[in-house]
């Protein structure tokens, strides 16, 4: 099995314009759309590596090669982890003192991905974003667990809806391994997405760190149930609102990212006869959106993601 690990670097300074049409509301287009960018601008710094594909002239000799360069140019492998593309931890760090940052990591947990190997995308992300920064901790990490939302004809609706979505056994025991690195230090503050009153509720009767933040997305309802807003008042819990798409790297865009296609990197094959890419089943296992926000500034100075997912022999 090989892991892979997607990158989009800092789209703050390098990330494309983003322009959303009236009425489109895929907040994973910012993902999806910084992650072929940097794609891109990788395979354009190695365009002379060559590959077999189409013609061209080298030295008067007519040579095949591909409008891509050679997979491994501009990706790179550590042990059975492959990079795209590959990353110039040189280039990495911040601009300023560390205290003057609020780093924010936000941590998706996909759907297709199982529970129990949760603690060890933990353990990937965090390394990954804190070796970009150049940190040793982050101030808040927030846990985005699939299967939640606020979703129904009004807040109380959705309240009452959102008590029966996740699964608590699993959000319990994810938060344990997110703890161990909060008393470790490296993480500041802990925080959740999508919990509504009830399941809130339940989630701080059974977790020795209560969360911080509960961050929730009601673009599918209308306003944040007041039941909820009293919770959090009471136990000291900070409500705050987002626009993340429930449903960040579905499979089928993950592989139309790495595919063959005009628009693809080229990294997979396009089927199990294909001449070249990697061959198997893509299973995207967690999504790591990070920002550093310059405190007394106002403004972020660096924003970006990365991705696992792991590619699985058919």
């Amino acid at each position: 099995m090989t892991r892979i690990v997607l990158s989009t670097g800092n789209i703050v300074t390098g990330g494309p314009s983003i322009i959303r049409k009236p009425g489109i509301t895929r907040s994973n287009l910012e993902l999806t759309e910084s992650l072929r960018s940097n794609f891109a601008a990788a395979q354009e710094d190695y365009a002379d590596s060559p590959v077999d594909g189409s013609p061209v002239n080298v030295n008067g000799t007519q040579t095949n090669r591909t409008s891509r360069p050679d997979i491994n140019a501009w990706t790179s492998t550590e042990g059975s982890v492959l990079y795209v593309p590959r990353i110039d931890w040189a280039a990495a760090g911040l601009q300023e003192d560390r205290a003057q940052y609020e780093i924010t990591l936000k941590l998706f947990f996909l759907p297709t991905a199982p529970a129990e190997k949760r603690a060890e995308y933990i353990d990937e992300a965090l390394r990954l974003v804190t070796k970009e920064l150049r940190i040793e901790h982050v101030d808040l990490l927030i846990g985005s667990f699939p299967g939640l939302a606020f979703e129904g004809d009004c807040e109380w609706e959705a309240d009452k809806i959102n008590a029966t979505m996740g699964n608590d056994e699993d959000e319990v025991a994810t938060w344990s391994a997110l703890e161990s690195l909060y008393e470790q230090g490296k993480i500041t503050r802990l925080g959740i997405a999508e919990f509504g009153t009830e399941k809130l509720q339940r989630f701080i009767s059974q977790v020795k760190v209560r969360p911080a933040v509960d961050q929730i997305n009601i673009k599918d309802c209308c306003n944040v149930p007041p039941p909820l807003i009293k919770l959090a008042k009471s136990e000291g819990i900070e409500l705050l609102t987002h626009s993340d798409s429930m449903d960040i790297l579905p499979s089928g865009t993950l592989r139309e990212l790495l595919g063959q296609s005009a628009r693809g990197a080229g990294v997979l094959a396009d089927d199990e006869n294909a001449q070249s890419g990697l061959k198997g089943d893509l299973i995207p296992q967690w999504v790591a959106k990070y920002t550093a926000f310059v405190s007394y500034r106002g403004v972020i100075e660096n924003k970006g993601y990365f991705a696992g997912a792991e590619l699985v022999p058919a």
